[in-house]
């Protein structure tokens, strides 16, 4: 049970794993105005900084779900390195129906997938969230149209309707019963964070193991995904992190 080891080598040196810089994780836990004892439940919560950050910084204690047996291996030692390791705790599981005692915070921050997409998430997360609580959903977006098919698979979107734009994602939230109450949005310069750092691990990661089985994926990578990301996921998609409350 893990995900394709492809994803280890890339992300390698990330402590978040979706286009969201530190800072803006920072912001968005502070408009949260999460308060100390709280409980938070993060579904694919990857090498666990939201929890972990927000522990030290908001006394938030919960547990982190994840399918990835090195980002949750990464996300123990994080809350160990932080002093939060009493309060935090990081499962080796599918996050995919995963339900746990209600909490006040419920999240799945990228990984909409794990329930079917965005309705199915929602659904997911009611389950363990206490009546009143919050919910956050990261979930990419259209900035602008894209042209033509070309450009949606070279977004990595298998039609243009995996996704909608923004004003078409706070609608959905509204029609399944829930106020949006904040949002942080990433910009391009998350987006270079996030995918641009994954270069560089890739080439190190290459030099140091250029006869492993992964070699020609990580080469072709190299070779192609700049040019890619510059034409389609940088000026195409979105992502955000929305903040809802049940009506």
């Amino acid at each position: 049970m893990d995900i394709p080891r492809i994803f280890t080598v890339r992300e390698a040196d990330h402590r978040i794993h979706n286009p969201i810089t530190a800072d803006k994780l920072a912001l968005l836990g502070r408009a949260l105005h999460l308060e100390p004892g709280m409980t938070a439940l993060d579904l694919a919560s990857g090498s666990g900084e939201m929890l972990c950050t927000w522990a030290r910084d908001h006394g938030l204690g919960g547990t982190g779900v994840d399918l990835c047996a090195v980002f949750t291996e990464q996300a123990r030692a994080r809350a160990v390195e932080l002093g939060v390791g009493d309060r935090v705790r990081f499962v080796h599981a599918d996050a995919a129906g995963y339900v746990t005692e209600p909490v006040d915070l419920a999240a799945c921050v990228g990984a909409t997938w794990i329930g079917g997409g965005v309705a199915g998430t929602v659904e997911l997360l009611a389950r363990s969230l206490r009546p009143g609580g919050l919910m956050l959903i990261g979930e990419p977006y259209w900035r602008r149209p894209p042209p033509d098919p070309e450009t949606v698979e070279a977004c990595e979107a298998t039609s243009v309707d995996d996704w909608l734009d923004l004003p078409g994602q706070l609608s959905q939230f509204g029609d399944l019963g829930y106020d949006v109450v904040e949002m942080v949005l990433a910009d391009q310069d998350s987006w270079d964070r996030y995918t641009a750092a994954q270069w560089f691990t890739m080439r190190t990661w290459l030099e140091a193991n250029p006869d492993d089985e992964l070699a020609d994926q990580v080469r072709d990578e190299l070779r192609d995904e700049p040019a890619r990301y510059a034409r389609s996921t940088r000026e195409y998609v979105g992502w955000g992190v929305f903040a809802l409350r049940g009506r």
